[in-house]
């Protein structure tokens, strides 16, 4: 008996982790509709996954960043890596945005849309860029580190890991102990993610279950607007990233980057993704651990090319619904304060559609259709959190490579015959074959 139940848990293993996840995901929304409202029993299996990847992202930025650095072996090289980063980031967040402002204004997704039936919803003003770049530098690391502030936790690990390469040999001990927990807490991400397919189904079904795809029944034209602006933003905008910057195989990028991707859909959280994103980013992609710690973390933070979009499309949405015509220079507002709006936006679930209304002003809108919009938007809003998530965690992979091959960080070969080297090891624990 025993020997029948170690091979069966020998055979579902052996079963790459992404077939596993998708499973979860296609038996999720199934048991979802045929559950329903019942489906929220089970969504503390999907809180304890959540849970387990939150405990190990504060550990895994801080001691992977410090680590990256310290094998830099030269401070400089950090200069190089960031501006090159940051400059990728904001190219990818203009084009989210202008693609989303392109198709709102061709679909026209607010025309003829009654919002008067829809419950106001409660408002929260974004957080002011000044107190937003005042909360970088950390009064207290220590409390940064336990409240899970990744922006400075970001930055003191930025500058202890400078600090150790300054001091040299006198910090050798320190340099070792970092590596040594870059290593123990990627293993600790591998064990965590075999929890994966569970929490994932146990999510989807309480989504499918309590919400349901008949909700965007309500707003087909803003849904569909919204899902065909993501999966432009991800194969134009990546794949050609790929293809014609890198001269790279989008498909190998797709498939390398998949896992990440399933786990951002099922949370709709770039931080809680943030471990999956790191482990395929050095597992599948080939990525160096010194980009692959410092680009993402800094990615799953400001990058959020699904969030621009979204804001924007639904700015443009809101304001064709009220029937408030925008000029050009209407559209560049829209544009340049969605920028400012999706780089505060927390990597948590459903943050940046309380962070709308900083847009929304912008072209005229007053506080009570605000509240309108949001009201109709939040009931069905969790579908299309998942979507553009995805694309966060997808645009933090695809720079992280692009920075990668620049700085010659990056393993062409585990990158294109990754399926050869590792024999699908996400599936396996991370052990190579």
């Amino acid at each position: 008996m025993a020997g029948k139940f170690k091979n069966k848990m020998q055979v579902w293993f052996e079963i790459p982790l992404w077939k596993r996840i998708m499973l979860a995901l296609v038996l999720g929304v199934v048991v979802g509709a045929i559950w329903g409202e019942g489906a929220q029993s089970i969504r503390w299996i999907g809180d304890v996954f959540i849970r387990l990847i939150q405990m190990v992202v504060v550990p895994l930025v801080f001691i992977t960043i410090v680590a990256g650095i310290v094998s830099m072996g030269d401070p400089h090289k950090l200069g190089s890596l960031g501006i090159k980063t940051l400059a990728i980031y904001m190219l990818t967040t203009g084009l989210a945005i202008s693609i989303g402002l392109i198709l709102a204004v061709v679909i026209q997704p607010g025309a003829g849309v009654d919002l008067s039936g829809a419950d106001p919803g409660t408002i929260q003003e974004a957080m002011p860029l000044g107190e937003r770049l005042m909360s970088i530098v950390p009064s207290n690391p220590i409390a940064a580190l336990a409240e899970g502030n990744i922006l400075a936790v970001i930055f003191f690990a930025l500058l202890f890991g400078v600090g150790i390469l300054t001091v040299g040999k006198q910090a050798d001990p320190l340099a070792h102990l970092m590596e040594a927990g870059s290593s123990v807490m990627l293993k600790l991400t591998h064990w965590v993610m075999e929890v994966a397919p569970f929490g994932v189904f146990a999510l989807i079904a309480w989504v499918a279950g309590t919400q349901g795809a008949a909700a965007l029944l309500q707003v087909v034209a803003l849904a569909l607007t919204v899902t065909l602006g993501c999966f432009i933003h991800v194969i134009v905008v990546h794949g050609s990233l790929m293809r014609f910057v890198l001269n790279l195989n989008p498909l190998d990028f797709f498939k390398g980057a998949k896992n990440a991707m399933l786990v951002a859909f099922s949370t709709s959280s770039s931080s809680a993704t943030l471990p999956v994103s790191m482990s395929v980013a050095e597992t599948n992609l080939g990525i160096k651990p010194v980009v692959a710690s410092t680009v993402l973390p800094i990615g799953a933070t400001i990058n959020m090319d699904g969030s621009a979009l979204y804001v924007g499309i639904v700015s443009v949405f809101a304001a064709q619904a009220f029937g408030v015509d925008l000029t050009f220079m209407d559209y560049l507002l829209v544009a340049a304060s969605t920028t400012l709006v999706s780089i505060g936006t927390a990597a948590v679930p459903g943050a940046s559609i309380f962070l709308m209304a900083a847009v929304m002003e912008t072209i005229g809108l007053n506080p009570t259709q605000i509240a309108l919009v949001v009201g109709f938007v939040l009931p069905f809003d969790r579908p299309l959190d998942m979507m553009r998530t995805a694309v966060n965690v997808t645009g933090d992979l695809s720079v992280a490579t692009a920075v990668a091959r620049w700085e010659n960080e990056f393993d062409e070969d585990m990158f294109t015959n990754r399926f050869n080297q590792a024999g699908e090891n996400q599936g396996r624990g991370g052990q190579k074959e």
